[in-house]
This record gives structure tokens, sequence and C-alpha cells, in this order.
């Protein structure tokens, strides 16, 4: 392979862009933090360099004013932090655990090449007056090393053999949540990993981060050779390979691609941004908790699913569906939830859930899409997967009197720009619907598919006999508009609170 060809695989983004047309936005932790002099003069921050919008628009009655900020790539120049990538593996990491509780520890596992000292910057995701996140602890120097290659087994990649490089000891004083582990080396080169900060603390919502289906999309080591994700694989020369050759087992005991980013991450960080810039009560976990039964979801008033969150297992959706029967309320927030099928296993070393199984086409047994097996994701969530957006579309409101839109100011038929994107779901008439006491589309778009076929997107809201609440989205662009630059919707911002304030009040 040339270099040419090489350098395509160094964002971590190349398979599934597409599927996030807003990228990751500005790092979100990091946007009132570390900075340097552009060619302009100007005070800009380290991962971006500013592009002016040349088409500003309205969005829920106001003018954006945000600057669109393009990625940096290649060498720095300028002495800023230039991101990792998976072909030069200058700083690579990952956590032995993706949730921790104060009080336990967490181990990094990190290469580094050239070998030399490196540090790890943790900040904790937040509105933290508008930066986005906090730091709040930074390790000593380190040494790092040149760790072993990873082992592969049916294009399952592994880093599981690779040497402890840092313990962290979660302090009892923390706060729980979202964090991330900022790896940097003394010359610059800076890679991610996130983690989970969580207790059993009572709170009125439960935050669960889809840790699954993250892994799910993680192509690691994206460097044309070695790396697979349940969507693809490489052949010998180079080519990128689909669903019929990927792998069938994908680990966490390995980085995430590109930067350290897990694919759609930052729809989960915008939720977190804004719940937690209004003052909403939050716990946190992560998918892998609430399929090992590490967390008990009726002890909240409602549980949040924040992100795209594709990739269930049967104790996910049980616990779930029991949460729901108890009087718990859900809020999918994404679309294509509850779409495959998965297991999980131990890893080699016997560390619960670090291998991940959904076997999707590959030669014959059991089908793997819940809705083939008569329990299709529309008899939980009440909407269910339609497709692809290729483009975004208006999202056009519907019932426009229900009091998920009161104090919007959206009226029938009003059109909220690009909030149908990435994915959709809608109502399949020959689906079973959920047992509910009523039910109300809020929502009805039409899009062009990727055939050009014109299709259309709801948004959907039940009540369970229980008296629990059940809203999906049934987009991938409602999390942006919470509280992304240049994606921001007031009107979403408000249909939001109205629902999360209807229940933790348990109205």
């Amino acid at each position: 392979m040339g270099s040419e060809q090489i350098r395509r695989w160094e964002s971590g983004a190349l398979a599934h862009a597409v599927t996030d047309p807003f990228g990751q936005g500005p790092v979100p932790w990091l946007r009132g933090g570390e900075t340097y002099f552009g060619d302009s003069g100007q005070v800009v921050p380290w991962y971006a360099e500013p592009e002016p919008d040349p088409t500003p628009e309205r969005r829920g009655g106001t003018r954006a004013q945000h600057t669109r900020l393009r990625p940096r790539t290649g060498h720095s120049t300028g002495g800023f932090p230039r991101a990792a990538d998976d072909v030069s593996l200058q700083i690579k990491g990952f956590a032995s655990t993706g949730a921790v509780a104060p009080g336990e520890a967490i181990d990094f596992h990190v290469t580094v090449d050239p070998p030399q000292e490196f540090s790890v910057d943790v900040y904790r995701i937040g509105h933290y007056g508008g930066d986005g996140a906090a730091k709040i602890t930074t390790s000593p120097r380190l040494s790092g090393l040149v760790q072993p290659a990873p082992l592969t087994a049916d294009r399952t990649v592994s880093c599981h053999h690779w040497w402890l490089s840092w313990r962290l000891q979660i302090p009892s004083f923390w706060n729980i949540g979202a964090y991330v582990a900022v790896l940097t080396t003394a010359d610059g080169c800076r890679s991610h990993v996130p983690f989970t900060v969580r207790d059993d603390h009572p709170a009125d919502l439960l935050l669960l981060l889809p840790d699954i289906t993250w892994q799910a999309y993680n192509l690691y080591p994206e460097d044309g050779r070695t790396g697979a994700s349940l969507y693809h694989a490489w052949d010998e020369k180079g080519r990128l390979l689909g669903e019929s050759e990927a792998a069938t087992t994908v680990c966490f005991d390995r980085p995430y691609a590109g930067a350290g980013l897990p694919m759609h991450v930052g729809h989960a960080y915008d939720f977190i941004r804004f719940a937690e810039r209004y003052g909403y009560d939050l716990a946190y976990a992560d998918a892998r908790d609430l399929h090992a039964g590490r967390v008990d979801p009726t002890r909240y008033r409602g549980l949040v699913f924040p992100g795209h969150d594709e990739y269930w297992s049967a104790a996910m959706r049980r616990t779930t569906e029991r949460a729901r029967d108890h009087g718990t309320s859900l809020v999918f927030l994404s679309a294509n939830t509850l779409y495959w099928q998965v297991e999980l296993a131990p890893s080699p070393s016997g560390a619960p859930d670090r291998l991940l199984t959904c076997r999707k086409r590959r030669g014959p047994g059991k089908p793997v899409l819940w809705r083939e097996i008569e329990r299709a994701e529309q008899e939980l969530i009440g909407i269910q997967y339609a497709g692809r957006v290729p483009e975004p579309h208006p999202m056009i409101v519907r019932n426009a009197g229900h009091w998920l839109w009161e104090a919007t100011g959206a009226h029938e038929g009003d059109e909220i720009e690009d909030l149908v994107a990435g994915e959709a779901d809608r109502y399949f008439p020959r689906t079973a619907l959920p047992g509910h006491e009523e039910r109300v589309l809020l929502a009805h778009s039409p899009y062009t598919d990727v055939e050009g076929v014109v299709r259309h997107q709801e948004t959907s809201l039940y009540r369970a006999p229980s008296g629990s609440w059940v809203f999906a989205s049934g987009t991938f662009a409602w999390t942006p508009a919470l509280d992304r630059p240049d994606h921001i919707d007031e009107r979403v911002q408000r249909a939001t609170a109205n629902l999360l304030d209807r229940i933790c009040k348990r109205d």
C-alpha cells in the first residue's frame, strides 16, 4: 500500500462517518480548554482550525453564532497536540473496565511509539459553564513503551496481553459521570480513553452509555490490514470488506480507532451537557452494567438512552421491559435502537463481558435481528428502524397541541430544520404495538432514502399500563440539537425538558 492510501485510515472514521452526519463536533471537553494562536492571530482550540460558515442559518428562532471548526490533521508546526492514528500508533490505550465505582481502581494499557514519557489528563464530561468538561486530575509522567502487536483470531482483534501502564484509584469524593482519559506523549501526540464512574446513589434519571454499540463499530486498528468491526475488515490488498466478511466477535480489550473516541460518542455527551446544565438528577451506567445486572433500573424514575444504541443482549431487553412494567419511564433519544441481538462472554483472561458476539449473516444459524424472532423493537420502543437518511431533512411537527410541544413555539406542520438525519425510525402498522393507555405520534417527516425513494420518519410517545412514559425521537439528530454548537435548537431543548420534567415528577 502507498502512503496516500494509508492516510485514509488515519481519521478513525472511514467506515461510518455517513451514519453520524454531525461528526463528533468540537471535542466537547476542550471547548474552553487548551488553545494556540492561529495564523490570523486569533486564539483557537488545539484540535481545530476555524472555517467561516458562509451560510448562517436560523435555528429555533435565533441565528447560529458558532464558527464551524475543521479538525486538524497531520503533524504540528505550532507546538499544539495532534491526534494519534492507527497507522503510526503514536499513543493508543484502553481501560480494563467500562464503568468503575468510587473507591475502585481502573487500569490503563497504553502503547507509545516511539517509546517516550506520556501523561494522562482525566476530564469529566458536563456543562461547566459551556466548556463541555472539567479536568479532574493529571497523572505523573509515565514511561511509555511499544506494546506487542494485537492478537487476532478469526478476525477478532485483542490487546488483552498488553502490559499495565497506569492504575487510577478513583477517590471516594469523585462525582459519578462520563469521563475521558486524554493520553499525551512528550512530543505532543494525543489519544483518548472513555470510561464511566458510577455508584448506586438514588437519582431521578439513569443515563445508560451505549458502550456495546460503540464497540460494535470499532475498527481498531484502522490501518488497512488488521482491524475488524462487526461491519468491516480488510483483505490482503488493504481493501475494506463488508459485513459478510467482518468479525462476528469483537473484543473490548483494545483501543478505539483513530483518536480513541467511539463512533457516535458525541451524541451521549450532547445530552449530558444539556442535562447537567439544567440540573437534572442523573445516575450513570453502561450498557454492560444493564446486561450484567449491576444496576436496578426500577429504582429510577426514568432510563435515558442518549446515543445510538443498536446492539442489545437478551438480558438488557428483559431488564428494560421489567423496568417499564414497574413504572420506570424510558427515553430513547436516537434511532435504530434494539436492532441486533448480541451475546457477551469473558475475555481469554477471564474478565467478564469483554467479548461481544453478533453472528449477523455469516453461515447458517438462528436469526439475529430482534424483529426476526417476533420480538420487534417496536413492541418496546413504539416505533422501529426504517433506514438511513443520506441528507438531513426537516422534522415536521405533528400533534402540536400535545404537552411535549408546549412552550416550544412549534405549530402543526412546522419544520424543524435538519432534525431528521443519519438514521430514522417510524411506526410499522403491521407490527404489534406495546400495551398502552395512550399513544401519540409527534412528528411525521418525509425524507429521501439512499435509493431516492421517499420514506418518512416518526417520533413516538406512549404511556404503558404501569403509568410509565416511553419516548422515541426516531432520529440521530435529536441530541445534537440539545447542546452541540451549530446544531442547537431551542424547540428541541424545550420539548426534551417537558418530557424529562414530567418523568421526574411522575406526572
